[in-house]
């Protein structure tokens, strides 16, 4: 497997693109295309998202440009959304403005329907991929079993883990974060029993039990801090934590993977409607 560093902003260990078998999983955003594509092993067969946020899923349209077979598996919830992404662009333009979406994310091109292949979860992919609705992070959310070498492709659910520090953090951004869902997700993924975790922000790791008992932990610990604290009080605790666990590079790729002010939204959102 190879792990591709899309080099985020000029930023290492933010987004990694896994490449296994001529399969990309989550190949990040339009704007980071150059900075790994002719890193491939070679043309690819298909693309695995395991979900639509453009961080992990904004260069698919890009990549059909220059290889227009490419079949896109992705959930039923997401795929619309990939071949119309205007609501999807609208509504981040709104939160980053036109030159911030440009900046972050890059070119948003429509997936064409005919490469699209939904998913529900419980499906055989690409003969050796197992298919899960691991919803939590996101309501449209799966993550990839492959079954040869005992990898599962976790995308966001099993958190955001940047080294060479082993601090974990809970991607919470609005505006579908349910903390419930989540929590059977990482059962679903730790019933797969997997080798090792692919996480897209950054790379594997192989104490998989330690590392699902860590999201966890990350998930009750921000949800107390939502609790006792507005978002700038939110924002500094945080910061703090960052800086007491990891050296200040490794601090900004954690805050560029997960903003803080993101993290606390998306919690405060979904406290309002679960106590």
């Amino acid at each position: 497997m190879e792990i591709h560093d899309v080099h985020h902003l000029g930023r290492e260990r933010v987004i990694a693109c896994f490449e296994l078998d001529g399969v990309l999983v989550d190949p990040g955003p339009e704007v980071s295309l150059d900075g790994w594509i002719d890193g491939l092993a070679g043309e690819p067969r298909a693309i695995l998202l395991t979900h639509i946020h453009f961080d992990h899923a904004g260069a698919t349209g890009a990549l059909l440009r220059r290889w227009p077979s490419l079949p896109v598996y992705v959930h039923s919830k997401g795929a619309r959304h990939l071949a119309d992404p205007s609501r999807l662009v609208a509504s981040a333009t709104r939160l980053y403005g036109e030159e911030g979406m440009k900046e972050l994310w890059g070119e948003v091109i429509p997936v064409p329907s005919a490469n699209l292949h939904p998913l529900e979860g419980g499906e055989d992919v690409l003969g050796g991929f197992s298919v899960e609705y691991t919803p939590g992070h996101a309501s449209h959310h799966v993550s990839f079993l492959h079954r040869d070498t005992g990898t599962a492709f976790c995308g966001d659910v099993a958190g955001v883990r940047i080294p060479p520090s082993d601090l974990t953090i809970a991607p919470t951004p609005p505006p579908d974060i349910d903390i419930v869902a989540w929590m059977g997700s990482l059962d679903a993924i730790g019933a797969w029993k997997p080798s090792s975790l692919a996480i897209t922000h950054f790379g594997v790791v192989d104490g998989v039990d330690e590392q699902l008992g860590s999201v966890r932990r990350a998930l009750l610990e921000q949800q107390r801090l939502v609790r006792e604290n507005d978002v700038d009080g939110f924002v500094k605790a945080h910061r703090e934590l960052l800086e007491a666990q990891s050296d200040p590079e490794t601090a900004a790729a954690y805050t560029q993977a997960a903003v803080p002010e993101h993290l606390y939204l998306g919690l405060e959102r979904w406290l309002s409607k679960n106590g």
